[in-house]
């Protein structure tokens, strides 16, 4: 005795339960968004400071001298 939609039963279930993940991994990228280049550490996102950013206010404040602004910001450069 066969219940239900008989052999499109499975079928059906089948692409529910698809249709189920795929909106379960639609909602998760849509909640942790990558962008189209991806994750990249060496670049700042939009609105974050570089460290050369960062080194040129702490100079500009004086927290530094000249010499160690240079020999820092050679460090950053290579």
């Amino acid at each position: 005795m066969m219940m239900g939609f008989g052999g499109f039963g499975f079928l059906l279930m089948l692409v529910f339960f698809i249709v189920i993940i795929g909106l379960a991994v639609w909602m998760v990228s849509a909640l942790f968004p990558r962008g189209h280049e991806g994750f990249d550490a060496s670049r700042p996102r939009s609105g974050e400071e570089t460290a050369l950013d960062i080194l040129k206010k702490r100079y500009a404040r004086g927290e530094i001298t000249k010499a160690e602004y240079e020999s820092m910001r050679q460090d950053l450069m290579r």
